[in-house]
């Protein structure tokens, strides 16, 4: 009898035991321990002339897929086996990168690809290449941000919509590998971790975490409805019954000489204020005919040095206590005013409801970039419908890593800060003002004041003067939001800087994505000013 128990319960473990292995597997890996040649494919469009390569991370013995020239377009592509479902259960998207000289622009993001045509080519992968999702760190001029982009089909229209995240983390400031995950849950949670710690939470049908929103409004302004022409928008108006007072001089000048002024005693009107440099001599190789007549440089008088003035004296110029300049009109309240003029509100053609996302499929993964740094290495993509799984090829593969380039860090800082450098004291103050630069209502101000943290981690001596100029933004801002103050923000004051010997920086970058045109515009103000990397961390 218990034999026969036996029996009939030892399928039901078999079946309990192939669901738990199947949930242990990705759905998609790819560690690049073996080239990726024959399993992606690279794009043969011709903007794209970067050469990827398959090349160790520095420092240690892990391959990956390496962007291996500076200023070039790069884009390749692998094809899944089955299309991945974003409509059920949960996935999590996750990748490694490492930029390993920095990045001053250009992107490190992937292409989650839809399903695409029938005759398409996985050789014709471009920009233009329709996407379900793009996931990863971009950052060129202003933009500095972990990524995450929907496309979503309106059921309306049949359009595809891009709806980008809300205030996104910044990407880290180091040239340490990362990790970037990505977590789709079936009540329409994402999450966006950056090395396995939550820094994003948003809800896919929030108008308040995705822009534009993914369910449109229910109403729109009628395009086909016009303001009266005797709408009247003006709130105050010129008194009409107001007269300009007689005693008033709208000629009256600004200024006026001070007739109470006495010229200096000793003053020079004979001597002119510059004189012929009498030391100065005639070049040689001058030549009247083709120079033109040789002149002495001018240098200041000496005798002017030691006296009040030299020249001819005038009268210092004083405010008129006369002026008054143009007269206007005291403004009254308008009697006619109605308000600012609205169109009124009519039913969105485009709106619908959703309860969930109606995701198109993961067909395949590509990474489609242009940037001006190399040294940018994947490692480890990866797609699961498991938290646990991701976590511990995380733990696995890029822990380890990353501990021995931060102990690496750590000494070449401290070597540093025997020489001029920050002290430990210092870096944590940097680290908290990098954490008060990411809070989201600072958003208007992030990219000055991360400027001037950078200016303050390469000029130790100016520290307190960087923590006051921040200290102001911020409670300014505060004052703002609290009291409704209108008064413009404070801007963050630039510190002096104390001039050091002028070093070559590298090239300054662009960026890829859809705006190429607004990345090519950074890219001049870059190459304009280039800009050192500070030592952020996450």
């Amino acid at each position: 009898m218990a034999g026969g128990r036996a029996l009939l319960l030892l399928p039901l473990l078999l079946s309990a035991l192939l669901v738990q292995i199947r949930a242990s597997d990705p759905l998609f890996y790819e560690p690049f321990d073996e080239s990726f040649e024959g399993k992606w494919v690279v794009s043969g469009k011709d903007d794209y002339k970067g050469l990827w390569k398959h090349e160790k991370s520095d420092g240690h013995e892990d391959y990956g897929l390496l962007v291996s020239e500076k200023a070039k377009k790069y884009a390749i592509i692998k094809e899944l086996d089955e299309p991945v479902t974003l409509k059920d259960g949960t996935v999590v998207l996750q990748f490694e990168v490492r930029l390993q000289n920095g990045l001053e622009c250009g992107g490190a993001y992937i292409k989650y690809i839809r399903p695409q045509d029938a005759a398409w080519d996985a050789k014709e992968f471009d920009n233009d290449t329709p996407y379900t999702i793009m996931f990863g760190p971009d950052k060129c001029g202003s933009t500095n941000k972990v990524h995450f982009i929907l496309k979503h089909k309106n059921p309306k229209t049949g359009k595809y919509v891009e709806h980008h995240l809300k205030f996104p983390p910044s990407v880290p400031y180091d040239k340490l590998s990362h990790v970037y995950t990505a977590i789709l849950k079936p009540d329409n949670e994402v999450r966006i971790l950056v090395d396995g710690e939550e820094k994003k939470k948003a809800n896919f049908l929030s108008a308040d975490d995705f822009e534009p929103a993914l369910i449109p409004s229910k109403t729109i302004p009628d395009p086909d409805d016009k303001k009266p022409e005797d709408w009247d928008e003006r709130a105050k108006i010129p008194d009409p019954d107001a007269v300009k007072p007689d005693d008033w001089d709208e000629d009256a000048p600004m200024e006026i000489e001070d007739e109470e002024a006495t010229k200096p005693e000793g003053w020079l009107d004979d001597e002119p204020e510059e004189i012929d440099d009498p030391e100065a001599i005639k070049p040689e190789d001058w030549d009247d005919e083709e120079d033109g007549e040789w002149e002495a440089p001018k240098i200041d008088n000496p005798k002017c040095e030691e006296a009040p003035g030299c020249g001819e004296w005038k009268r210092p110029m004083k405010q008129n206590p006369a002026y008054k300049g143009k007269w206007h009109a005291p403004l009254i309240d308008n009697p006619n005013y109605k308000g600012i003029w609205k169109p009124q509100e009519i039913p969105n053609p485009e709106y619908f409801e959703l309860d969930k996302p109606d995701f198109d499929p993961i067909a395949a993964i590509g990474i489609e970039i242009w940037t001006m740094q190399d040294g940018i290495l994947f490692d480890n993509i990866l797609i699961a419908d498991d938290e646990k799984v991701a976590t511990s090829i995380l733990e696995k593969t890029w822990k380890p890593k990353y501990e021995v380039e931060k102990e690496k860090e750590k000494a070449e800082e401290a070597a540093a800060a025997g020489a001029d450098g920050l002290s430990e004291f210092q870096k944590k103050i940097f680290d908290v003002l990098y954490k008060i630069a990411d809070i989201p209502f600072l958003e208007p101000y992030k990219t000055k004041i991360i400027d001037v943290i950078e200016k303050g981690e390469k000029q130790p001596n100016i520290t307190i003067g960087i923590v006051v100029s921040i200290v102001v933004v911020l409670v300014t801002v505060l004052f703002k939001i609290l009291f409704g103050s209108k008064k413009p923000v404070a801007p963050v004051k630039p510190v002096a800087e104390v001039k050091k010997p002028k070093t070559n920086e590298s090239d300054a970058a662009g960026s890829s994505g859809d705006k190429e045109d607004e990345k090519e515009e950074e890219e001049k103000e870059e190459a304009a000013a280039p800009r050192r990397r500070s030592r952020r961390e996450t």
